[in-house]
């Protein structure tokens, strides 16, 4: 499928380089392509061009139907993305959906890495991890895991919910050295908060759903209000990247709509800085 669009590139210190807004809407799909780039300061030098595809928010039930969701799984295939990273709530509110979880993600190519989120906790975290494992994907509950790609090493840290009070980010980091390329998973985006300052990290987080009924500057400031002040996109926080998916699904158990802000999963193209 050919991604079409313009690019965002944004480099250290938080300097915008270039505006290039990547998007390729699969319109037949259901959902959107959306493509950044990032200079990330201390990344290995031969992870520069890494491609990471991130998958979010799935909410697998009667407004997210699987299709979609293995849709999804093929595009990323043919995507060929270095590394996935499935950053939580992959069903809603039943428990009906938790069998299908493991289905409609199934099949994956590249390394994969998941985390979970609030909804998976409250539903049935046990079997919703079992489900991600069952598909050969390493689920990452306040830990971390190494693997060699491009010749050199890739941490990924995955921390586990914060809503639910299991986020525990010094566990996480426990035993991860302070250079090289780290990708960081994390349900709520506001873990970021919480992340080494300035430690060249790249976060992927979703759970916003990118206010999923968008109204200019009402959306913002009441999630502001809240507490939430990264929404959707690209953000740097404590001299880190934060990446915010807008999420594949629908949550809350609500109707299945959008405004302003469709489903997405996202490709990430790093650059060594």
């Amino acid at each position: 499928m050919p991604l079409l669009g313009r690019r965002t590139v944004l480099v250290g210190a938080g300097a915008l380089v270039t505006v290039w807004v990547g998007r390729a809407v699969a319109a037949r799909q259901d959902f959107q392509v959306v493509e950044q780039e990032l200079v990330v300061a201390g990344l290995d030098p031969r992870h520069d061009g890494l491609v990471v595809a991130q998958v979010s928010d799935v909410h697998l039930g009667l407004s997210t139907p699987q299709r979609r969701v293995e849709r999804a799984v093929e595009t990323l295939n043919a995507l060929r993305p270095d590394v996935v990273v499935l950053t939580g709530d992959y069903v809603s509110f039943s428990k009906k959906p938790v069998a299908r979880v493991g289905p409609a993600l199934a099949g994956l190519k590249a390394p994969t890495f998941a985390v979970l989120g609030n909804h998976d906790h409250w539903v049935d975290a046990e079997r919703v991890r079992a489900e991600l494992v069952g598909d050969g994907y390493a689920v990452l509950q306040n830990e971390s895991r190494s693997l060699q790609v491009k010749g050199a090493p890739l941490t990924l840290v995955g921390i586990d919910d914060e809503q639910v009070g299991r986020a525990d980010v010094a566990r996480a980091f426990a035993g991860v050295g302070k250079t090289g390329s780290r990708l960081v998973l994390a349900h709520q985006p506001k873990t970021a908060d919480q992340l080494p300052r300035d430690a060249g990290l790249v976060c992927f987080s979703g759970h916003t759903h990118g206010g999923q009924i968008v109204v200019p500057k009402v959306t913002e400031a009441i999630a502001h209000q809240v507490g939430q002040h990264y929404l959707k996109g690209v953000y740097r926080v404590r001299g880190n990247w934060l990446v915010v998916s807008a999420g594949l699904g629908y949550g809350r158990g609500g109707p299945a709509v959008r405004l302003r802000v469709p489903p997405e999963i996202s490709l990430v193209t790093l650059r060594a800085g």
